[in-house]
């Protein structure tokens, strides 16, 4: 017995090789866009703008602005609830944006172990 593809399905080498170009495509899209991201910067705020982190796209912190109002000996537990924000929201962003980019590449298609 002979299994039969539905029209369009299978259709022989060129219709693989014309699907493997479509992937290696996706592929080297993928990797300059990675390449892109990498290099973008980003910079957030928390605690009303007393606290500012720059990120860049590999999620390294850059820098981390203070304000000296947000500054008291006496209440060191505020600066650090308002750092651990800043860069959780920092990293947020990041990764948002990233995903974002990428599924405009695959249009969400996640193939496990190719991308």
């Amino acid at each position: 017995m002979k299994a039969r593809l539905p029209q369009g399905m299978g259709g022989g080498p060129q219709n693989m090789q014309s699907m493997m170009r479509q992937v290696q495509k996706m592929q080297d899209d993928m990797t300059a866009l990675q390449a892109d991201l990498d290099q973008r910067e980003y910079e957030i705020k928390a605690g009303g703008g007393v606290v500012a982190v720059k990120i860049n796209g590999k999620k390294e912190i850059l820098s981390i602005d203070i304000k000296p109002e947000i500054v008291d000996p006496d209440d060191i537990e505020t600066l650090s609830d308002v750092l651990v924000a800043a860069v959780n929201e920092a990293i947020k962003k990041v990764e948002d944006t990233n995903s974002a980019e990428m599924s405009k590449i695959t249009g969400n298609v996640s193939i496990p172990g190719m991308f």
